[in-house]
């Protein structure tokens, strides 16, 4: 697509170059700002649509909200919205909750940690696309104060320019920018689909390999476990306290030789995967004490929040934060096999409903020793390993692929907005409008 014939620089933040006819001014002069309020006075009974910061990211503009009666909404649900505005995080400003607001009911209700900007000289259609732009958003952010909560003022957020072109370029440059994201948007999904099903494989073949094994044929028993069902015959079923040894007794990782050991806490595991992200050491950071010592090819699992699926090999002598259990297999249990068993979907949602009892959702070594867990021989064991080893590998790089290919649309949907938001293409020779 052609760009514009004459271009002229200007002097307005994000904005540097735009169509020589087109103007850059701050939003306030082309937008009004948190316009209406609920009163205090309002009904307490009535109901009302909440949106808070979370319920919005940039992906995917608003994604919910909570239905509840305005005595029950918390303090900061405030702001009325109408059709056409836009509404931008002023608090957090780092996860870019940012959203265009269309076609909303009468009560949606939004946080007063949005600023809800109503076009004027800007139309709707436009306005969605430049306030949403890689340029502005990254303009808020840059302007927010405060290191753990960065914040900006709604005052100062409007005195961020916008390009104004004419309004016939305006309707015809958002009707360009609904088709175009329509477009990326519906190859984003597909795409999305995709990992959701090669994830749902993922989980399926580690599932299958540990509680049907790896031959077909194989006869199978009742385990006599609902979350384990059928077994193959000549499997043993056992509980985990005839099997797995957890480790007992804390050690201080601010001495020796602790701090100077490799450590491991939840947030370093991925979800799902059984793979180290990141490690560093208990020297890096002032630990606390309280933390348990893990030897090389031990299973190391996060007994907090168990849907996560947090589970991993030790890679070597280590210490794990308290919010883990360091786990060893017995005499016919593979440290392998367990963790494969442990990313299994009956174990984890055994682990979940356990968790669900108490206040911080986790699963106790109680609830941890009673799981059954059924056993093939140590040679099925290695063999099951090497199957789901080689089986995940040949997945993973699947949805390496797909991750790329999704940031790639991503990133076309980003530029798309921003090059004809800023004129950079002519969208008026276009046929998409």
């Amino acid at each position: 697509m052609s760009a514009y014939d004459h271009y002229k620089q200007v002097n307005a933040g994000w904005i540097t170059k735009i169509p020589f006819h087109w103007e850059a001014t701050p939003v306030k002069y082309v937008c009004t700002f948190n316009d209406e309020v609920l009163s205090e006075t309002s009904d307490p009974e009535a109901l009302i649509d909440y949106v808070e910061i979370s319920d919005v990211d940039e992906s995917r503009g608003l994604k919910s909200s909570e239905l509840m009666q305005y005595k029950e909404a918390p303090s900061r649900a405030r702001r009325i919205v109408r059709d056409g505005d836009v509404i931008i995080s002023t608090v957090r400003t780092y996860l870019r909750a940012v959203a265009p607001i269309t076609s909303p009911p009468e009560n949606l209700i939004v946080s007063t940690g949005f600023a809800v900007i109503r076009p004027e000289r800007l139309t709707s259609g436009f306005a969605r696309y430049a306030l949403v732009a890689e340029g502005f958003v990254g303009s808020v952010i840059a302007r927010s104060t405060g290191v753990s909560y960065p914040a900006i003022n709604a005052s100062d957020l409007v005195r961020i320019p916008v390009p104004v072109p004419p309004v016939d370029e305006q309707i015809a440059i958002a009707a360009y920018l609904d088709a175009e994201t329509k477009r990326i948007d519906g190859l984003i999904k597909e795409k999305t689909k995709l990992l959701s099903l090669l994830a749902e494989l993922r989980s399926t073949t580690i599932t299958d390999s540990v509680t049907k094994g790896l031959n077909p044929k194989a006869i199978l028993k009742d385990s006599g476990d609902p979350w384990l069902g059928k077994v193959p015959k000549h499997w043993d079923v056992v509980t985990f306290q005839r099997c797995v040894y957890v480790a007992e007794g804390q050690v201080d990782p601010r001495e020796e030789p602790y701090k100077s050991m490799l450590l491991i806490a939840p947030n370093h595991i991925e979800s799902g995967t059984g793979r180290i992200l990141y490690t560093e050491t208990a020297g890096e950071q002032f630990a606390e004490s309280g933390k348990y010592l893990s030897h090389s090819g031990d299973v190391i699992y996060s007994k907090i929040r168990p849907a996560l699926r947090k589970v991993c090999i030790a890679p070597e002598d280590c210490i794990c934060s308290a919010d883990m259990y360091p786990l060893r297999g017995a005499e016919k249990l593979t440290n392998n096999f367990l963790m494969w068993f442990m990313l299994s979907e009956p174990f984890s949602a055994l682990a979940v409903l356990e968790s669900e009892r108490v206040a911080m959702p986790k699963i106790n070594r109680d609830s941890l020793k009673k799981v059954w867990i059924a056993l093939p021989p140590i040679n099925e064991q290695l063999a099951i390993h090497a199957y789901i080893e080689g089986e995940t590998h040949q997945i993973d790089a699947l949805i390496s692929h797909v991750e790329a290919e999704l940031e790639v649309l991503k990133e076309l949907r980003s530029s798309t907005i921003t090059d004809a938001v800023l004129g950079r293409i002519d969208v008026r020779k276009s046929q998409t409008h």
